[in-house]
């Protein structure tokens, strides 16, 4: 079997938290050695197998971030933002790579991410799926190829309960486009369009978000221009996608130095 590596997932409750512990416990070369989640929860100090409805695993469901990464080689992180930071610190003082695919961060928690990332291997993508780090490498290409006279309009859609928009996902699109077009993200998103608005302003990118029943991930990046359209698109079924990216992460994470890393890293794609 080879050697194993020890792992924790956080957030073990919610719905990547729980793909995850699926997709760890098929894995021949990674074991849980705790699993953890908020101390309000009810699923702390049960069995992770019971808690999920199964039988025993042996493995706790802990609050204690500081002791379950004691004896962890690798993290994964799909939680909230604040949750995020402080498990960054945590998993920088036990040397653990932190695989993070939390999104919804504002300039503090990056600015916190990054000073921990100076002391532990931290991979952190809004997407962990391979398709969608092509289409963001494609977005770039093309955002560079053509002239200002193609607006850019990035659309994403995903479940009724997602608590953040745009999409961490939209965000990495927009940002790749944006580094195509040598401009700052930040001073071209228009993220908000409501009444009388006026006429688009030239050169921005703007992002539409859609709510609704289970759909897993969609996103197109359109590229518009008098008498053409171009659009990239890519489109998710099934959330394992992003659990497989997020264990291939943390692999690719262990003999690495300290610093920060994405998919694009880890998938070998400029």
């Amino acid at each position: 079997m080879g050697e194993m590596h020890n792992c924790v997932v956080t957030g073990v409750s919610g719905r990547m938290g729980q793909m995850l512990v699926a997709e760890v416990a098929a894995h021949s070369k990674l074991q849980f050695v705790a699993a953890l989640e908020r101390s309000s929860h009810e699923w702390v100090g049960q069995d992770l197998g019971v808690a999920m409805g199964g039988a025993e695993t042996g493995v706790p469901v802990t609050d204690d971030a500081l002791e379950a990464f004691r004896s962890a080689q690798i993290i994964f992180d799909f939680t909230a933002p604040d949750a995020t930071v402080g498990f960054a610190e945590i998993a920088a003082q036990a040397r653990c790579v932190h695989v993070i695919g939390t999104t919804g961060f504002g300039g503090d928690h990056l600015a916190k991410l990054d000073a921990a990332a100076r002391h532990s291997v931290q991979v952190r993508a809004g997407n962990m799926s391979l398709g969608v780090n092509l289409l963001v490498s494609l977005t770039r290409k093309v955002a560079a190829a053509l002239d200002a006279d193609f607006d850019i309009e990035v659309i994403e859609a995903h479940h009724r309960h997602k608590v953040d928009a745009p999409s961490g996902t939209a965000l990495m699109l927009g940002e790749a486009a944006a580094e195509g077009r040598g401009v700052t993200l930040a001073d071209v998103a228009d993220r908000g369009r409501d009444g009388i608005t006026g006429a688009r302003k030239p050169g921005d990118i703007g992002f539409t978000a859609v709510r609704g029943g289970d759909i897993v991930g969609e996103h197109d990046v359109v590229f518009a221009a008098d008498g053409e359209r171009i659009t990239l698109r890519h489109v998710a079924t099934d959330r394992r996608i992003f659990a497989r990216g997020a264990l291939k992460a943390g692999l690719w994470g262990l003999d690495k130095t300290p610093g920060r890393y994405d998919m694009a890293d880890v998938l070998g794609i400029e």
